[in-house]
């Protein structure tokens, strides 16, 4: 495994253990083909029958819609916990698809049939992602839970939400070795320099980059002053034009997908803070869309030209896990 390839698996569990400090409900995310740092931490550890030898402890939850389990368990005597993902059939895929697959018959009734059909391996993938060794909260951040949707106002936000995230020390190293080339380099597809406006466009670890029915890619700017949409105010209007016209214009030229078909929004409260805008297929119902937690960029860039300082004062709301740190300070603070 050479030198690029060793730092941005590592960065990749590093995203995993940032995201898992942060336990609101999305957290997307998912890392595709994590890496285990298998009994001692060696990276060039053979990865290949890393699960042969998986102890499994507990479901924590699965979804026959969203076609995924999540796996407590071990491995090596590591706590670990491995999803697992239904990958989508490719149109590309289908002539491999009819030809070399077996069909063994369910029912039949008049012209209709069912069939139970067994595809070729390589076309029959699972997408696995593996979080070991696991914390607790990496544990609980997968645990099917109760959530509570939250109205937090401005003063809310100054004087619980904010005190909360600055005693946690989230952190976004990750982002920034992104930022400065030191990890995920060969996946940037865009990136505009400018200290201001800029920010550099990759694609989420959730998209395999194999259709376009999922399309998801992630623009992070290069500024490190603003956390999250709270922070926005007029004066960074020029900043988010940027991010949309941009980000449009490089993800129809990369993969020829009109900006009609798109949808661009910010999430709060994020999984991360670090500001950064997601790019979405319209047809993908992806992690954390919802109105309780997606903003349309389009949106924003609107409130702040008619408010300058519209979500300075703005009541937000949006989800919370029971388990989550927050909740409790708004318990605390009475405001639940």
């Amino acid at each position: 495994m050479d030198s690029n390839t060793k730092m941005a698996a590592s960065e990749k569990r590093k995203r995993e253990v940032a995201d898992g400090n942060n336990e609101t409900e999305g957290q997307e995310e998912t890392l595709k083909n994590a890496v285990c740092n298998k009994a001692g931490g060696n990276d060039d550890a053979p990865s290949e029958f890393l699960l042969s030898g998986f102890e499994t402890k507990a479901i924590l939850r699965d979804s026959a819609r969203e076609k995924n389990i999540f796996v407590h368990g071990k491995i090596d005597d590591q706590e670990a916990v491995v999803i697992l993902e239904k990958t989508p059939i490719r149109e590309d895929s289908l002539s491999e698809l009819f030809k070399n697959s077996r069909l063994k018959l369910e029912m039949r009734n008049d012209i209709y049939s069912t069939f139970h059909l067994h595809p070729p391996p390589q076309l029959n993938e699972i997408k696995t992602t593996v979080v070991c060794p696991a914390t607790e909260k990496h544990v609980k951040k997968y645990l099917l839970q109760e959530t509570f949707l939250l109205e937090e106002t401005g003063e809310d936000y100054r004087s619980i939400t904010l005190p909360f995230i600055q005693s946690q020390s989230f952190s976004v190293q990750w982002v920034y070795n992104i930022l400065e080339k030191k990890a995920e380099a060969d996946r940037i597809i865009y990136e505009d320099p400018d200290p201001d406006v800029g920010f550099v466009l990759l694609p989420d670890f959730k998209w395999d980059q194999k259709q376009h029915d999922d399309l998801y890619l992630i623009a992070i700017v290069h500024r490190k002053d603003i956390k999250s949409l709270r922070d926005l105010t007029s004066e960074h209007i020029p900043l988010l034009c940027n991010i949309r016209r941009r980000g449009e214009d490089a993800i129809l030229k990369r993969y020829g997908f009109p900006a009609t078909k798109l949808r661009v929004y910010l999430h709060y409260q994020p999984s991360y803070y670090h500001l950064h805008v997601h790019f979405t297929s319209l047809s993908y119902d992806a992690p954390g869309c919802g109105v309780e937690r997606a903003h349309l960029l389009s949106d924003v860039i609107q409130n702040l030209q008619n408010e300058p300082q519209y979500y300075h004062t703005r009541t937000l709301s949006f989800p919370l896990r029971a388990d989550d740190g927050l909740l409790s300070k708004f318990k605390d603070a009475a405001r639940l």
